[in-house]
């Protein structure tokens, strides 16, 4: 089982398929899951000739179940410590959402040739959680309840999320994948109750405006009208002004979990920005807006 050890020596479990010298593809999931929930993309992908790398978040899948570093900070640096271990170049970082803010908080600070392009995929960024500069954002209480729901029965918590919002099966006319609500529940329970936990702070009050505002690659922001988790409107429109180089493509009716339930969409879309082909919307960064 492939694993390397960041700096603090805490173990990360990565998956690394295709050939050596193909350009890099850098999958980044979301809370509280693992490199698994990315398996379509890494095949999709890898028949594509790329070579295709995911890793688990620490407390995370197969990852070292640590008591700290739950935080974006040090989500970054072992994204940093893996890459550097891999020497990957030229690549390009795709994450959904709280993976969409491990990677606007590496992409922020790697090294110069690292970075090809990034996509976020039904993000969290800019940031989540309502406060004064962030009026629009979800209250507070609703992440506190999320940790309470965790705390108190973790198991029938990580059930009702993919039975309901996550892939927007509480939708009427929904078609249910009793598979992908087993897969998920699988994924949140190989890790770490704690660091499930602490992630819930990490992806909902880190505030991503500036990560955003210093990534110069160019970057495809993907999100959906109905993402019922982290709603469009506080996210994806505003991650693609803040990015000097974003691009918007907005799905109206898919979930959040779209790259699961719609592959052949989402995989699409990313093939066409990754070969440099017209995608979404470009976004031109306003400075009057951004001051």
């Amino acid at each position: 089982m492939p694993t390397t050890k960041t700096r603090d020596g805490t173990e990360i479990f990565y998956k690394d398929w295709g050939p050596k010298d193909a350009q890099p593809l850098f999958f980044h999931h979301g809370w509280p899951l693992s490199a698994d929930d990315w398996d379509n993309q890494l095949i999709f992908f890898l028949n594509k000739g790329y070579r295709v790398i995911a890793h688990d978040r620490r407390g995370h899948g197969r990852s070292e179940q640590t008591s700290g570093g739950n935080e974006m900070d040090t989500y970054a640096a072992d994204v940093i410590d893996l890459v550097t271990a891999l020497d990957l170049r030229n690549a390009i970082h795709i994450g959904h959402s709280t993976g969409g803010g491990e990677v606007a908080h590496y992409v922020a600070r790697s090294e110069p040739g690292r970075v090809a392009k990034a996509v976020l995929l039904e993000a969290v960024p800019p940031v989540m959680v309502k406060k004064e500069s962030n009026p629009g954002g979800t209250p507070i209480e609703v992440f506190d309840g999320f940790r309470t729901a965790l705390q108190t029965n973790r198991a029938q918590f990580y059930f009702d999320i993919p039975t309901g919002p996550f892939y927007g099966f509480n939708r009427p006319g929904a078609k249910v994948s009793q598979g992908l609500i087993d897969n998920w529940w699988r994924q949140g329970m190989m890790g770490s109750a704690w660091a499930g936990y602490e992630c819930i702070k990490a992806f909902s009050e880190t505030d991503f405006t500036e990560d955003l505002k210093r990534i110069d690659v160019p970057v495809l922001v993907i999100h959906s009208e109905d993402d019922q988790i982290v709603p469009y409107a506080d996210s994806g429109p505003l991650s693609a002004k803040l990015l000097k180089n974003g691009t918007l493509k907005t799905y109206k009716d898919l979930p959040h979990g779209c790259a699961q339930t719609h592959p052949d969409i989402v995989n699409a879309d990313l093939l066409a920005f990754i070969e440099g082909k017209e995608v979404g919307e470009k976004v031109r960064q306003e400075e009057a807006e951004l001051a």
